[in-house]
């Protein structure tokens, strides 16, 4: 639609040449018809309104010629002069019904085809023409260069408005001998004037609005897909640093230790250290394989609902006896099931609390309590260690980041990523404690068990 909007002749050597959807290349006008705003491409919501108004046009234009063709009856003269009116009649109000019923099929043959909007000008000049000009169909006559700038532009409305003029000269000249005749023409003119003016400002409008919503729409999407990207990045870089990286961490301190019993030669000692650095090592490859899996699976898979509570227990048995570090799980309230997803971030904060604790911390217990409610989740992770050097602010954070430390703004994002709240700080017992409260639907959570079930059970 957007090429045929400018039907009438070329801008010349200096235009711009732009395509139409009806295979013409057309010089985009320059000057004072450079205001003529192209359709947006891609965007059809302005095409579809502006279609509507032409629609809401073309219904006045026959509203109009039903109500004043009886006058133009009225004044014809009978014999040729009266079939003539008569037929000028019943094809305007055709080429109107059929603009309004069918517009998708009309519509483009008269993008096309400016001529049939002139045809149509005759058929109203008829009428005006042996109904007066105080007549309903001087009214008809506005909504031609009101169409011709919906569907032109400025040169469209020029041309057309320059036509309707010439029409209404002729009218005033044939009836100037009746009074009033020549108010109702200059009133009609201005009304023309206004009508293509109007037009065109209306088809400027919403097609610079197409445009800037077809841009902002496109600078949403790419901003999406950033956004999306960074949030990816962040993911695997999170996964990394909890699985693999950790692995190929104690790979590299059991491959220092095989080296130290080395220089022993003590054969126990080195099966023993060689059986670790090998163990780290297929952990390491299956931990890599999971990750790749994640990446290469489907995204809109749901995970199923996780108890919490036994993948917790089993994480810190093996923590304990990987490290010998007494670790107590506590745990009140409802069953702790959470989506998959959020069960799998939790998991990883613990993980993440524990090997600090381990690490950095020099920890010789550690308290993992949960606490569940109608609605919320509460996690709490306590040792005995030395304590956060400096307290977890978003500085200090930021610091510990650019250090190489990546954990703690790990646990944070993880949080961050269910709805949840992530607190760093020293506990009662000078060590470090982390909490963690996420927000849950009642729904979700199963009821506790009552007293007789758990009789039942035990």
């Amino acid at each position: 639609m957007d090429g045929i909007l400018h039907p009438f002749g070329s801008a010349g050597r200096t235009g711009r040449r732009w395509s139409s959807p009806f295979g013409r290349r057309r010089e985009r006008p320059t000057g004072y018809l450079a205001d003529d705003a192209p359709a947006p491409g891609g965007v059809r919501l302005q095409l579809n309104a502006l279609q509507a108004l032409c629609r809401q046009a073309f219904a006045v234009r026959l509203a109009a010629i039903a109500i004043g063709a009886p006058f133009a009856m009225t004044n014809a003269t009978d014999g040729l002069p009266r079939y003539g009116v008569l037929a000028a009649a019943v094809l305007g109000v055709m080429g109107s019904y059929a603009m309004l019923r069918d517009w998708d099929r009309f519509g483009p043959r008269l993008l096309a085809h400016p001529t049939l909007m002139a045809l149509d000008l005759t058929f109203g000049a008829v009428l005006l023409l042996t109904a007066s000009p105080a007549s309903p169909l001087a009214y008809a006559t506005v909504c031609t260069p009101l169409l011709s700038g919906l569907l032109y532009g400025w040169r469209g409305a020029g041309v057309f408005t320059g036509l309707q003029f010439i029409v209404l000269l002729t009218v005033f000249r044939a009836w100037e001998h009746r009074p009033g005749a020549g108010a109702n023409t200059l009133l009609v003119a201005g009304f023309c004037i206004g009508a293509g003016i109007i037009g065109v400002t209306l088809r400027n409008l919403m097609f610079r609005f197409g445009t800037a919503s077809q841009a902002l729409s496109e600078a949403t999407s790419r901003l999406a897909v950033a956004e999306a990207v960074d949030s990816e990045r962040a993911r695997l870089a999170r996964e990394m640093h909890d699985s693999v990286a950790k692995t190929l961490h104690g790979l590299a301190l059991a491959a220092e230790a095989l080296a130290a019993s080395a220089d022993g030669a003590d054969p126990v000692a080195l099966k023993r250290q060689a059986t670790v650095v090998a163990d780290a090592a297929r952990i390491a490859a299956a931990e890599s394989r999971t990750l790749l899996s994640d990446l290469r699976r489907h995204t809109d898979l749901t995970d199923p609902d996780t108890d919490v509570l036994p993948e917790l227990r089993s994480m810190t048995s093996d923590f304990e006896a990987r490290t010998r570090i007494a670790v107590v799980v506590r745990h009140r309230g409802a069953n702790p099931v959470l989506p998959g997803t959020a069960a799998h971030h939790v998991l990883a904060i613990v993980s993440e609390a524990l090997e600090n604790a381990h690490r950095h911390a020099g920890a010789s217990a550690v308290t993992v309590e949960l606490d569940v409610s109608a609605h919320e989740f509460s996690l709490h992770v306590r040792d005995d260690g030395v304590g956060l050097p400096t307290p977890a602010t978003p500085a200090t954070l930021a610091a510990w980041t650019r250090s190489g430390h990546f954990g703690l703004l790990g646990m944070t994002e993880r949080a961050a990523c269910v709805g949840g709240l992530l607190a760093l700080d020293r506990s009662s017992r000078g060590g470090t404690e982390v909490r963690l409260t996420l927000p849950l639907p009642s729904a979700a959570l199963p009821s506790p068990p009552t007293p007789q079930e758990e009789a039942a059970h035990a």
